[in-house]
């Protein structure tokens, strides 16, 4: 893993949504539905880009970014 900050670290591995992390799943998955590969990626960075600026911690959202990094596949 990246330097993370062990606060920021904690901060991402709470579970603040509980059961309800199973709606989201579900509505961002209708979301994607019919969509070309294209269309999807741009419905991901402008999700991302919405929930980055709700956060409003850039520390926190580095890390998050990070941290999905290191969990992303490589892909060359």
């Amino acid at each position: 893993m990246t330097d993370i900050d062990p606060l920021i670290e904690d901060r991402l591995a709470q579970d603040r949504l509980g059961g309800r992390g199973d709606d989201i799943y579900a509505a961002l998955l209708a979301a994607h539905e019919g969509l070309a590969f294209e269309a999807s990626a741009a419905l991901n960075a402008r999700l991302v880009l919405l929930l980055a600026n709700a956060v409003g911690d850039v520390p926190l959202v580095l890390a998050a970014i990070a941290r999905a990094r290191t969990a992303a596949p490589d892909q060359g």
